[in-house]
Formats: structure tokens, sequence, C-alpha cells
């Protein structure tokens, strides 16, 4: 009996240990295809005196990987050419509503109502160009004057596309696709919505006794933020602005480790997206000055206390603290997360460089030996910012309001 204990526990401890090992080669699968697909895509091929020869495989783009995963797009890239396809509605003046899956474009080699895939961004093409649906070659970038544009060659003609529609420039079209982010927001909020409506049925069904398990933990997360965030910032005032700091935790931590994990149907780099922390930072900023009292304003434009100079001087300094407290919140958490999504690619990035794409086995392995543990270290690491970043950014939003919702001390 001893001896067929030990068996067992030799046979769990050697699970555990090729656990990890087997777990972090399933996540680099997709950073891997991704990167070997773009380090072959295009072959560049010479020709001379009626002989062909193939020129050296085109030189890994280590820049190119990185925002690839990093930015948004209108599919799910898994592996190779593989890919789950996304929703792509959008909008133009010329052909009204178009909607389509985004696997209609076959990763880019066809084009749909003048609508192009660009490195898994919707583009759409000048008028002149052909409409319907057409198989395209190679997408093109070129540097004109220090800026990048993308160029597509149909029938030797040659066609600029717009930039993707965003929200900080203005194209001839709308895009309201359900793309990777979208995809993934409304996936965090499908998430939370189960996990807070089932402890509250757990608490609903155990009625006065200990909570246990899952409903435990969230019951010690949940008065950490009453404790340390809502009462010592707001006072009294913190019911009444528990759920949205409550929903803020929540849904940026969700967002920050869905991140963390590459493989479908998480893998989307959501707070790193300016579009999305700016939305976060614009809903604080409007609580804040809405449900500011007569006091906040007071403070703002004419400061109490200070010489009528200095009242002068300081109003538009504090005026400006009102728009710069929210761009500070947005920028903070999109610069953090970034960066270690950053670093992590960098690092799987260098089993290509040490490797010369494929040519040297050693120097892939050389890379790797590197690579491996350093980008382990760098997981949990980024596994405590995502944490920290959202503890942060709701510690920050509890003081601005806290300081604009205050009433004055006599």
């Amino acid at each position: 009996m001893t001896k067929l204990y030990a068996f067992h526990n030799i046979r769990f401890s050697v699970a555990l240990k090729l656990f990890f090992p087997l777990l972090f080669s399933m996540c680099l699968i997709p950073f891997l295809s991704q990167a070997q697909e773009m380090a072959h895509d295009h072959p560049e091929e010479v020709q001379a005196e009626g002989v062909e020869e193939h020129a050296p495989a085109k030189e890994f783009n280590m820049e190119n990987m990185i925002f690839n995963h990093i930015n948004n797009s209108n599919e799910f890239h898994l592996f190779g050419h593989v890919s789950i396809p996304l929703p792509c509605i959008l909008y133009s003046k010329e052909d009204g509503l178009t909607f389509f899956m985004s696997s209609k474009m076959d990763h880019g080699h066809k084009t749909v109502n003048r609508y192009a895939m660009d490195e898994g961004i919707i583009k759409r093409l000048p008028s002149d160009f052909p409409g319907g649906e057409l198989e395209i070659g190679h997408i093109d970038h070129k540097k004109v004057d220090g800026e990048e544009i993308a160029i597509l060659t149909h029938e030797g003609k040659e066609y600029q596309l717009e930039k993707a529609s965003s929200m900080l420039g203005f194209t001839s079209f709308f895009d309201f696709s359900i793309s990777k982010n979208v995809f993934s927001m409304l996936l965090a909020a499908g998430l939370l919505l189960f996990v807070f409506l089932s402890v509250a049925k757990g608490y609903k069904n155990r009625g006065r006794k200990a909570p246990s398990g899952f409903q435990n933990l969230m019951e010690i997360i949940i008065n950490f933020i009453i404790d340390e965030v809502a009462k010592p910032m707001l006072g009294d005032r913190y019911q009444k602005y528990l759920p949205f700091l409550l929903v803020n935790f929540f849904f940026i931590l969700t967002c920050n480790l869905m991140g963390l994990i590459p493989f479908f149907p998480f893998s989307a780099n959501i707070t790193g997206n300016l579009a999305i922390t700016m939305g976060l930072a614009i809903v604080t900023f409007l609580i804040t000055n809405i449900q500011g009292n007569g006091n906040y304003w007071k403070h703002i434009f004419w400061m109490p206390g200070v010489p009528v100079p200095m009242k002068i001087f300081l109003a538009p300094i504090e005026f400006l603290g009102i728009f710069i407290k929210p761009f500070s919140l947005m920028i903070r958490l999109f610069a953090n997360i970034t960066a270690g999504h950053i670093i992590i690619m960098s690092l799987v990035g260098l089993i290509f460089v040490f490797g010369n794409v494929g040519e040297s086995i050693g120097g892939a392995t050389a890379g790797a030996a590197l690579a491996v543990p350093f980008t382990l270290f760098m997981n949990l690491i980024e596994f405590v910012v995502a944490l920290i970043q959202a503890f942060i950014f709701t510690i920050l939003s509890a003081s601005y309001i806290g300081a604009a919702t205050e009433e004055a001390h006599h």
C-alpha cells in the first residue's frame, strides 16, 4: 500500500513538472505560427537571362509580428492561414450598409464592395476601383514623406487604401464591425454577468450561512475594494458610487487577464487599445464633473484661502486639471498593458531571430532556451501588473469623485 502511494506521488510529481512546459508550449503556438507566416509570406524572386533564381527568404520582421498581435483586427488568427471570422458591418455614402463575415475576404486575398483587409484590418479602396468581389494580390506598404501607406496593384494599376476607420481620423466609411476587441469586451461582460449572478444566487440559497469556495473569494475582493478604496476616498458617500467602482475594477481586471491568454477566445489586447481606455476615462470624467458640488467648482475657478493674484493664476491650471486627470488615467492603463505585451512578444521573437527564420535549428534552440524562462517570468510580472493597474484605475477614479463631492470644511 505504501509502495502504491509512493508510486502515485511520483506520477503526480512528474505530471506537474510536465504540465507547465506543455501549457507554455501551447500558448506559444499562435505567436510562433504567426511569426513564421510573416517571415515566409512573400519570398522575393529574381529573374535574369531566362534563369529564375530565388532570393533568400525574407527577413523576419519582429516589429510587424508585435504590432499584429497588440493591434485590433477583424478576425481571430489561430495558426498558419487558419482564423476565426468575425462580422464586418460597414457603411459608406456610396455603397450604403455592407454586412459580411471577414472570411469572405479570404485572409486579404479578396475585396468586397471596395473593402480590403490589410493585416487583419478593414480598409477602403478609392471609388475608381471595381466593386463586387474580386481576387487580389499582395498589398504593399510604402513610406511617403515619412508616412506609411498601403498600395494595392490590380490589373497593372496602383490603388492607395484609406486608413482604417477610427475615432481620431475621418474616413469615407464607418466601421461598426464586431472586431476582436469588441468580441472580447462582450465576452468579458458576459463572464462578469455570469459570475456576479452566480454569487448573488449563492447568497440567496445559503441564507445566513458563511460563504465558501468562489463565493468566499469574491467576498474578499469586494470587501477589499470597500475598505481600501471606497470608504477612504468617498467616506459616507461610498455606497452611491460602489457599483461603478466594482464594475470598473472587475471589468479592467478581466480584460487585463484575458489579454495574457494567447489563444481563442481570448488573446485580444483590450486595455492596450486607446479607444477603450479613453471610454473608461470619459465615464470617470463625466461622473466626477456632473456630481461635482459647488465647493469643487469653487476650488477650480476661485481657490479659497489664497490672495487674489494667485486665484487668477491658479484658475487656468485647475481648469486644465479637469482634463489632465482622465487623460492620465487613459494613458497609464494603455501604456502599462501595451508595454508588457511588447516585451513578451519581443522575447518570443528571439526564437526566430536566433534561428534565422527556421534555417538554424541550433540557433532557434538557443533562442528558445533564452526566451522561454524570461517569457514565463514576464508573464508572472504581467499578472501582477494586471491586478495593480485595475486597482490603480479604480482608486484614482474614487479619489477624483471623492474630491468633487466633498463638502466644504468649516
